[in-house]
């Protein structure tokens, strides 16, 4: 049986209750059309993003204070002016100055970094938005048409990815929402993890069956006892999709991981999955579905093969502490004003929790897949990590 709600967790509203209740009765009838079982990255890919009703398409606010969940660039603007530097480096060393982001979120980033671009004179001549849900589509368009620096900017929003991409490809804490596979060693045998209906939804194992799963848990789980974690083919087949169409320039991106080693280590035997609500992290998959947030760590070694697979190098990979650092976020925090001023506290308040070891400046890797040599190297100076991959 599931462990129940703690009740550190706020209960959801009557609406919101009934809209999870209708999750859940999508989340039946995928069983019960699959013979009773489907995998977890089935059942993900169903409570994020089902037509309709998944937590990132359904309408209900997700980022910020009255959501679920605070991004990087919800944090401060400075976050994006630290970041405007390499990606100006990036479309300098490409044959056209486009900018597509992916899964723009609030669209503060994609706001704040036309605005230090349009600042620094290093504007993009497209900015690209590839983003899967309705309701973060319209927030990301109005933050946009409320900025009268993006003129001259074409704005787009896509449905796919390009054929052929020049420019830089930004990643912003994307990877780890692409549904993953559980796949488990247990007394010597291998199961994929699923969901089953048994008066609830509950966890059922399968007998994983030779091919691309079986062959990725066999490389990369330690040797040893029972274990238990995730593999994302999904999310490898989308970087290499977007090394193969980058013809010029690179990619960056941004999420919290680890390399390889470290990722499938032999204390970390359960994995990485987990749930966000209401700003509180929780260990439940089921827990009311189609409200609650569900993510996994980056295998940050995986993204690279991946990219490499696509012809594209590690151009270089790090905390996030030290690229914003070699970045001059601190610079950039200093031009804000008087430190004794509210708006320099605030604005130190959030610089502190990307930087800080026990907060975002570890846990949260970056690492720019590029098409030449040298074109972030300097933005890599204080911790260049890649070969650790």
């Amino acid at each position: 049986m599931r462990p129940r709600p703690s009740a550190a967790l706020p209960e959801p509203g009557a609406d919101a209750r009934a809209h999870s209740a209708r999750v859940v009765d999508a989340v039946r009838r995928e069983i019960d059309a699959a013979g009773g079982w489907i995998a977890f990255a089935h059942y993900m890919q169903t409570v994020l993003y089902g037509p309709g009703i998944g937590y990132y398409v359904g309408g209900s606010r997700k980022l910020g204070a009255a959501g679920d969940f605070v991004t990087a660039p919800e944090m401060t603007p400075l976050y994006a002016q630290a970041l405007a530097d390499p990606i100006a480096a990036i479309l300098d060393r490409s044959d056209s100055r486009d900018v597509l982001e992916l899964g723009a979120g609030s669209g503060a980033l994609a706001a704040d970094l036309l605005d230090t671009l349009a600042d620094r004179g290093a504007s993009p001549a497209r900015y690209r938005i590839l983003e899967v849900s309705p309701e973060l589509r319209e927030r990301q368009r109005a933050r946009m048409t409320a900025r009268t620096s993006h003129d001259g900017v074409a704005i787009e929003w896509l449905d796919r990815i390009p054929d052929e991409i020049h420019g830089a490809v930004v990643m912003n804490e994307v990877l780890d929402a692409i549904p993953v596979h559980v796949v488990s060693r247990t007394d010597g045998h291998w199961f994929e993890r699923g969901v089953a209906w048994h008066e609830e939804l509950q966890w059922e194992d399968r007998a994983l069956a030779a091919g691309t799963l079986l062959d990725l848990a066999q490389a990369r789980f330690p040797a040893g006892g029972n274990y238990t974690s995730e593999l994302n083919p999904d999310a490898e087949a989308l970087v290499e999709t977007l090394a193969r169409r980058t013809a010029s320039g690179a990619i960056l991106i941004v999420d919290y991981g680890f390399p390889q080693a470290e990722f499938y280590h032999p204390q970390r035997d359960a994995g990485t999955l987990m749930g966000h609500y209401r700003h509180r992290a929780h260990a439940d998959p089921f827990l009311w579905p189609g409200l609650s947030d569900l993510t996994a760590h980056v295998d940050f070694t995986a993204m690279a093969l991946s990219g490499e697979r696509g012809d594209l190098a590690v151009a270089g990979y790090g905390p996030l502490a030290a690229f914003l650092l070699a970045s001059g976020i601190l610079e950039r925090l200093e031009s804000v004003g008087d430190p004794a001023s509210a708006a320099y506290l605030r604005e130190a308040a959030a610089v502190q929790r990307l930087l800080s070891p026990a907060e975002m400046g570890e846990l949260f890797k970056v690492m720019v897949l590029a098409k030449s040599d040298g074109i972030v190297s300097a933005y890599f100076a204080f911790a260049d990590r890649t070969h650790r991959l």
